[in-house]
């Protein structure tokens, strides 16, 4: 038996998981995972009759794996392809057309979280949800050999594992690997790499309207980084996410105007992020939501990946840090795609 310990569920581990469950037979996957939910900022909220993507908006057809998995290899009952373009506009709240007309942009009817439930569901993985990790330490068995354990916050062991890993964005991995119980230089090294990984944080109003707009694009992103707002997003664009006749905007701030107002009243910010909805769009009614919900992301988008060096050397300890982070790029492709990467040089080294 080979003991696999995941720290995170987000699409990364849910990728890796799979690979690792597909390949290596006598392997027991444990997943930890600090949240109720699973598939890290690619969330989904249900409420009354709506359903929203309120983190990662869709995910992207960049990576032939990704297309192929999700589309073939996984069920692709209830996925769903918006077909209205994207269109950008700019500091002066200048519309115009033509972003990624053309590219697939994928959700499902019960929204984004479906990736990541679909790929543990297809493995025998056990997932522990609401299980923050506090602890991550090397122990020794008695075989003479090296494997890792890890503390919750409740005070429960997990483990040991023959592999270790590590799914929470970099500042989250960075803080484990700071306080790691593991007596060898390259953990210093990998604090250094990790917690050089920049983020930016997003802030998110989530705007319902009981009527519908009459707009050709699915979306507007602010392509010159200077307004307040960085993406508003039309969820009745999903198939099966909002009644008909009704409208349900995604509203992320920009990266700047989310780090100032991060912990501010979230009543004042969803209004402000109302009232520029409005005037971008070009429809005063959108200042007046008749429902609303927000949420914030603190660690939302990585500014660039991380130096690899560290990171594959880490693999010799059994070791294996993945994410978009890794990958260098936010995007929920690129996520899955490093999972895929990361799960298949598991499997191989087992």
């Amino acid at each position: 038996m080979t003991d696999v310990g995941i720290v995170g569920a987000g699409a990364g581990a849910a990728a890796a998981a799979f690979v690792i469950d597909g390949t290596v037979p006598d392997a027991d996957v444990t997943v930890l995972e600090k949240s109720g939910g699973l598939c890290g900022r690619a969330a989904t909220r249900r409420h009354d009759d709506l359903t929203y993507d309120y983190g990662a908006n869709y995910l992207k057809s960049d990576d032939d794996r990704v297309v192929e998995l999700i589309t073939e290899t996984l069920d692709d009952e209830g996925l769903v392809d918006v077909t209205e373009p994207v269109y950008t506009f700019d500091a002066d709240e200048t519309v115009s057309p033509g972003r990624d007309a053309d590219e697939h942009k994928w959700s499902y009817r019960r929204g984004l979280t479906q990736v990541a439930k679909r790929l543990f569901g297809r493995t025998d993985a056990t997932v522990h949800r609401r299980t923050r990790v506090e602890t991550v330490r090397r122990v020794g068995d008695a075989n003479g050999g090296d494997r890792w354990e890890l503390d919750d916050a409740d005070g429960e062991t997990h483990g040991p594992f023959d592999v270790l890993l590590l799914n929470p964005p970099a500042p989250q991995t960075t803080e484990l690997l700071r306080t790691a119980e593991w007596d060898d230089p390259l953990r210093e090294t990998l604090v250094e790499a990790v917690g050089d990984v920049a983020y930016g944080s997003v802030w998110t109003a989530v705007l319902r309207y009981p009527f519908a707009l009459d707009v050709p694009y699915y979306a507007l992103v602010n392509t010159d980084k200077e307004h307040p707002v960085g993406w508003i997003s039309r969820e009745e664009c999903k198939a099966g996410h909002v009644p008909d006749g009704e409208t349900l905007l995604v509203v992320q701030a920009s990266g700047a105007w989310s780090t100032e107002h991060y912990d501010d009243d979230p009543a004042e910010n969803v209004a402000a992020l109302a009232a520029h909805a409005a005037d971008i769009v070009g429809d005063e009614r959108l200042a007046d939501p008749a429902w609303t919900d927000h949420q914030g992301w603190r660690y939302a988008l990585p500014d660039e990946g991380v130096d690899r060096g560290p990171v594959d050397s880490a693999r010799d300890a059994g070791l294996f840090l993945l994410g978009d982070w890794v990958a260098g790029e936010g995007r929920l492709h690129a996520a899955i795609a490093n999972g895929l990467d990361v799960g298949e040089r598991v499997a191989y080294g087992l």
